[in-house]
């Protein structure tokens, strides 16, 4: 795959407690996993890319806001790229799938946020893929009043 793709699941809900799902997430290529979660609220942790790793990301506990771009150029990306967007939350299981190619970061909507990345890569093999860019380098952060 080669593009942003969002898997939803569900909860399943009865007398002994809940079950949530993501029945259309096949750990497909994933090599290892790890858990993030910030200190506060509102701390954004951006922009890391990969030219060869793709992640899977699913939030644990709380809410994020979550932003990928597809980076044109890994010295001087371009600052008018299209930057999707996605509120993931605990209580609405979703994976989104970050394909290789691709920078991601996160903000921490609440104070409990806890996210699992899978990757595709080994820890040696992504120390050799990371490539960083500046937390407001793509300035997606600003969360709205409706």
């Amino acid at each position: 795959m080669n593009k942003l793709e969002l898997l939803t699941g569900d909860i399943a809900v009865d007398d002994r407690g809940e079950v949530g799902f993501v029945n259309d997430f096949a750990f497909t290529g994933v090599k290892r996993f790890y858990t993030v979660k910030n200190h506060r609220q509102g701390f954004v942790r951006a922009w890391h890319g990969h030219q060869r790793e793709a992640k899977y990301v699913t939030v644990l506990e709380g809410a994020a806001l979550i932003g990928a771009v597809q980076v044109d150029n890994w010295t001087n990306p371009s600052k008018d790229a299209p930057v999707a967007k996605y509120v993931l939350s605990a209580k609405k299981p979703k994976v989104l799938f970050i394909p290789a190619g691709y920078a991601n970061g996160f903000m921490s909507l609440t104070e409990d946020t806890r996210l699992v990345f899978f990757s595709t890569s080994t820890v040696s093999e992504s120390s050799g893929d990371d490539i960083r860019f500046h937390a407001r380098y793509w300035d997606i952060w600003n969360v709205e009043e409706r």
